[in-house]
């Protein structure tokens, strides 16, 4: 299978396989061990064994190196005989070097656990018999059905779904984090099996393709689902091989030799592992598609069921020409977006005016118009401007945007968003897809507004509220990494998108230029304050000769701050945000005719002043004779107090004759330990 695999054979067509071949060894192993080993010629009702797979293997799908999980079924307790069928076959199977999962339970065992434990319950939903007595299987599906799946479909949908969000929170809530599971996390294999889960427990399916005759999922659903599943299947039977164990973590050093293996090769402006990853978070989105079409086809069917959807019996009403069912937006009728295209962007504007969610049912409908967006509604006035209130409306954007995201909306209304939509980057600093990033940096924006961070991001929180036009730096935020993965710089690209979006968005012809400065300049201020020294004079000149205004200052600061803690969850520190503070406070004096200014001469007298200020205590000559070891740069270096710390450092060293003085101390506000060296320079 693995030679098959490697010339050719899919994902899909591999678990099958290996699940076929592991039934015909169970097969084989259980008529040697009953035939040969312990044979019984007449054997009793309490000596037969139904040999069952349970949970993936069950379900007919058996990754390289995934457990090998048997319910040996009995129909009363165990006897001394299936004890011993039991304990030869698991032997042999150990023997060879297979791991197996294993339960020995009755019918009425299976049933007990079931109604208490979820988790037996699903694995046990998925039974399949393999060999051994049929009529014992035949009897416990019966059962099953009737004593523990009838009347529990809402109690098991909730607790699936519950399951899934919580996995979900354990997981990253993210489907494009940097390292993703693709069995566990967001739009990974399980989120499919949870929704298969689902339909096998409400309607008794045993296969996708049975959900499209009930009406639960279209051809071409379908299709989309089974799509997704193999790419995700044969990912997984990659990492399988490649590893030599069951792991299901995608990690990066494992993305470049998958990508390779997968036939991704580097493209202009793309290498080949960002290619395999742009995919893979494609199909991880695909997952999230199909699960809110599953949910809306799910909520359609059921709808004389009030007791699994209770929303239903709630009153509508109407709200800017859409219909509201309990706290959800919808449509009021199917052609609504044929009919007039700029409710697919109105619809989010409405929702997120009026703080309400929006109905699956319109998702998928949704999905299915995509189309619509042309350029015709891409240039339509009204469209432009219901999406700028959404961009940088007071109330917060990120859910909104990230919902017009997933439903396809974002990225077909504005393109160049549309090609970084799953864009990877392939290094250990960014933690998500340049799409989400950027809807990250955007809710991060809107809490610094909100002064959510003020404890955090203290200049940034103030400033914000000095600055001329919000629109410029929400439209900036949003462009900033629109240009990656074109090749070229990013930052260059992305200010000439900035110049055509604008417009189109109504902003200004200054506030055009605004945001195209600040896009084409995005990172000068973190690369200015992290990569060279802050203290030095030359540094903040040759800021200041890019930034020019204070009003760019403010603007650049607030998109820094966003940008950065939208990397990832352990990027931010105060170390970072104490030098830009520094660098912010040290242009803006500079920009209003401070200090730096002045001559050097004046400079370095009032930083000795200070000092003086600082050592009252010291007599004259004492004071005179420290002023004496400093040469000018070293004045210009540092704040008074750091001053006066060193002096009073400085001094019994020299009194002492010590050849080497070392200090620390915990610079709690920069998040460093600082380390002072007083020696000799040779």
């Amino acid at each position: 299978m693995r030679r098959r695999f490697y010339v050719g054979a899919t994902g899909s067509e591999v678990v099958a396989a290996n699940c076929h071949l592991m039934d015909q060894l169970v097969r084989l192993i259980h008529d040697f061990t009953t035939k040969r080993v312990y044979p019984l010629a007449n054997p009793t009702t309490g000596e037969r064994v139904a040999v069952t797979a349970v949970g993936g293997y069950g379900r007919g799908e058996l990754a390289p190196y995934s457990d090998i999980d048997l319910l040996f079924l009995l129909p009363y307790k165990k006897t001394p005989h299936n004890e011993q069928v039991i304990e030869y076959m698991l032997y042999l199977l150990w023997d060879l070097g297979l791991k197996v999962g294993h339960a020995t339970r009755s019918v009425n065992e299976c049933l007990r656990l079931a109604k208490a434990d979820m988790t037996i319950r699903t694995a046990l939903l998925e039974a399949r018999h393999i060999c051994g007595d049929k009529e014992i299987f035949t009897t416990f599906r019966r059962r099953f059905a009737k004593a523990v799946v009838a009347g529990t479909e809402t109690e098991f949908v909730e607790e699936k779904l519950a399951e899934r969000d919580a996995r979900h929170q354990r997981m990253g809530d993210s489907r494009y984090v940097l390292e993703p599971n693709i069995k566990e996390g967001k739009g990974g294999l399980r989120d499919l099996h949870t929704l298969f889960w689902i339909a096998k427990y409400l309607y008794r399916v045993d296969a996708v393709g049975e959900m499209v005759k009930l009406g639960v999922l279209s051809a071409k659903e379908a299709d989309r689902f089974a799509k997704a599943e193999n790419y995700l299947w044969t990912v997984r039977c990659h990492l399988h091989y490649v590893t030599g164990r069951a792991e299901d973590r995608l990690t990066l050093d494992l993305q470049e030799e998958l990508g390779r293996l997968m036939g991704y090769t580097d493209h202009a402006g793309a290498r080949g592992v960002e290619r395999f990853m742009k995919h893979y978070f494609l199909y991880a989105k695909e997952v999230g598609d199909l699960t809110r079409i599953f949910c809306a086809a799910l909520e359609d069917q059921q709808r004389r069921r009030p007791r699994l959807l209770p929303r239903f019996g709630l009153r509508k009403r109407v709200i800017e020409g859409f219909e509201v069912e309990g706290d959800r937006v919808t449509v009021t009728s199917d052609t609504a977006f044929a009919e007039d295209p700029v409710k697919l962007i109105r619809l989010f504007h409405v929702a997120q005016r009026h703080q309400l969610d929006i109905h699956p049912q319109v998702l998928r409908l949704i999905t299915r118009n995509l189309k619509l967006i042309d350029d015709g509604l891409r240039n339509d006035p009204e469209a432009n401007r219901l999406f700028m209130e959404i961009l940088a409306a007071p109330d917060d954007s990120e859910f909104m945007l990230r919902r017009m995201n997933e439903a396809g909306v974002f990225g077909r209304f504005v393109p160049d968003f549309g090609r970084v939509v799953a864009q990877m980057q392939h290094d250990m600093y960014h933690a998500y897809t340049v799409d989400e990033h950027t809807i990250f940096a955007l809710g991060t924006l809107h809490r610094i507004e909100q002064g959510l961070l003020k404890d955090e991001v203290p200049i940034a929180s103030e400033v914000i509220h000095k600055a001329q036009s919000r629109q410029a730096l929400y439209l900036a935020l949003l462009i900033h990494d629109i240009a990656k993965g074109r090749g070229g710089d990013h930052s260059e690209i992305g200010a000439g998108i900035a110049l055509k979006l604008g417009p189109r968005f109504g902003l200004t012809d200054e506030e055009t230029e605004t945001v195209s400065w600040l896009v084409r300049h995005h990172l000068v201020m973190s690369d200015t304050a992290f990569k060279r020294d802050v203290d030095d004079p030359q540094t903040v000149r040759d800021f200041v000769a890019i930034v020019q205004s204070p009003e760019r200052l403010r603007l650049l600061l607030v998109l820094t701050v966003a940008d950065i803690r939208a990397v990832g969850p352990s990027v931010w520190n105060a170390w970072k945000a104490a030098l830009l503070s520094d660098l912010y406070y040290l242009a803006e004096d500079l920009m209003s005719g401070g200090l730096m200014a002045e001559g050097r001469e004046e400079r370095v007298a009032a930083a000795q002043e200070s000092l003086r200020r600082e050592l009252a205590d010291w007599s004259a000559a004492a004071f005179e004779e420290h002023l004496a070891r400093g040469h000018p740069s070293y004045w210009l270096s540092f704040d008074a107090k750091t001053h006066a710390r060193q002096a009073r450092l400085v001094r019994p060293a020299e009194e002492a004759g010590a050849p080497l003085t070392i200090d620390t101390r915990v610079d709690e506000h920069r998040a460093v330990t600082e380390v002072t060296i007083y020696t000799a320079d040779f």
